[in-house]
């Protein structure tokens, strides 16, 4: 009986803004402990018997930030697939079914969210197990977390009749779409409900079995993105055409809530979390004797209730309660405990005017290193730019700027309209508007430079590739 983890790594988190963004969620950001929590969730059955190497679904911009904090991890994914195009769970999990279905179509698939906290891995180890003997006999099984609260942030799952010899499992009753706040407090008085957690365990071939059975159009197509995938040594790309015509639809939606093979296991004594704001987060961690949560560089005076965190600089609080405070390189956010699920709006509103900040931080991150702006101003910007070893930019050029180069530490081989040149630190370069240029690392350290970008326009957007090593789109030479 051989399991594998299919962890679905594609998620915005814009709830965990300002550190969750758009090109940088919170799956890839070390919230609880010192792993990031794509890498916790990976690392959660390592020990266990018969699990096998994961299979991760995720994007085409996320694709790096993936393969990169797996290998930190020390973690080798037996295929990591690129979504064209976000077309929901039951798509995404359909695709990892076909594709372990290759080699075992009675492998069990245990599929998890890449961005919960679970504080107890004993505890769901073992569940794991006893999820995978039921699903070992054709049923689908759903981990229902016990409800503390009436939360209507979460759907719920109304367990039926006990299965035989699990007496912690149960026939699902009904589906519950996120209730309101009364709703929710009966569930909690009546008993019986759970939280969904958005966790199962199933065999493959039932899961292909009942997707075909409910949701035939999308089994088809996503059947025919697999086929014609273009695999190379480090991802599976899934067909664009094909996967785009799937319909878009959740896991619970297209089999759970019609199957009548449901399960759901009472998942007590997890200690989990999918920390879905800034408030779930900080009731997860640990608390002084004020009922405060500091992280970073924070003095306070006269806080309670309070979680503060600073990511770039000291943040000073006086004479406050139930607030969060979460500092950043170029954003703050300041809110009412209570209040966090709204920043979601804020979001919105920096999307809808263009800004930056909702997408992307003053570090990035790419396949070739990172780079972190320093200062902008009208006509200039200056950047911070990390080549790791051995790796290159693309080849490239630029409509409306012109770049100086300066080595700060490491060597760099540059390629400029046709010429090379290898500098070291304190040399420096200078790169022409329109001219081809290349910037490579030839050394075993990382290369550090400063860059000054200068030009009427300085965004991302004005890159022409015409080679890259990545895989990004490249213009015609």
């Amino acid at each position: 009986m051989n399991v594998y983890p299919v962890i679905l790594c594609g998620g915005s988190g814009t709830r965990l803004w300002p550190m969750s963004r758009g090109g940088y969620p919170k799956q890839y950001l070390k919230l609880a402990g010192d792993r990031t929590l794509v890498q916790q969730t990976a690392l959660r059955l390592a020990s266990a018997p018969d699990v096998g190497a994961p299979i991760v679904i995720t994007n085409q911009n996320q694709r790096f930030l993936v393969a990169d904090q797996l290998h930190s991890a020390g973690v080798t994914p037996s295929a990591i697939v690129l979504e064209p195009a976000g077309r929901n769970t039951a798509p995404a999990v359909a695709a990892a079914a076909l594709l372990l279905a290759e080699r075992d179509p009675d492998a069990l698939m245990h599929v998890l969210p890449s961005d919960h906290i679970i504080a107890d891995n004993v505890v769901f180890v073992r569940l794991t197990e006893r999820a995978a003997e039921i699903a070992q006999s054709g049923r689908l099984v759903t981990f229902g977390i016990e409800p503390t609260m009436p939360h209507t942030g979460y759907g719920y799952i109304r367990g039926a009749e006990v299965l035989p010899s699990h007496a912690d499992a149960y026939a699902v009753g009904a589906f519950i779409e996120k209730p309101d706040f009364e709703t929710a407090t009966r569930f909690l008085d009546e008993g019986g409900y759970y939280w969904n957690s958005g966790m199962f365990m199933m065999k493959v071939s039932t899961y292909l079995e009942e997707l075909g059975r409910f949701e035939p159009e999308v089994l088809k197509h996503v059947k025919m993105s697999v086929t014609t995938a273009r695999r190379d040594d480090d991802f599976i790309r899934l067909n664009a055409e094909a996967f785009e015509a799937s319909p878009s639809i959740s896991i619970d939606y297209a089999v759970m809530e019609q199957t009548d093979r449901a399960v759901v296991i009472a998942a007590a004594g997890l200690g989990w979390s999918d920390i879905g704001s800034w408030s779930s987060l900080a009731d997860t961690c640990d608390k002084d004797e004020r009922g405060n949560t500091v992280v970073g560089d924070v003095m306070t005076d006269d806080v309670e209730r309070s979680y503060i965190r600073a990511e770039h600089r000291m943040v000073a609080a006086i004479g406050v309660q139930d607030l969060v405070v979460v500092e950043t390189a170029d954003a703050v956010l300041v809110a009412h405990r209570d209040e966090t699920e709204r920043v979601k709006k804020i979001v919105e509103r920096l999307n809808a005017s263009g800004r930056h900040e909702s997408v992307t931080h003053r570090r990035v991150v790419r396949p070739w290193g990172m780079y972190e702006s320093i200062d902008q101003g009208e006509r200039f910007q200056v950047k911070r730019i990390i080549v790791n070893p051995g790796s290159s930019l693309s080849l490239q050029m630029h409509h409306h700027r012109a770049e100086h180069w300066i080595v700060v530490r490491g060597t760099a081989l540059v390629l400029n309209d046709g010429q090379e040149q290898l500098l070291t630190e304190n040399q420096s370069t200078y790169i022409p508007l329109g001219a081809k240029h290349r910037l490579q690392n030839p050394g075993k350290i990382p290369l550090e430079l400063i860059e000054v970008q200068s030009g009427s326009y300085l965004n991302e957007d004005d890159i022409v590739r015409f080679e890259d090593n990545y895989g990004r789109d490249v213009a015609a030479m």
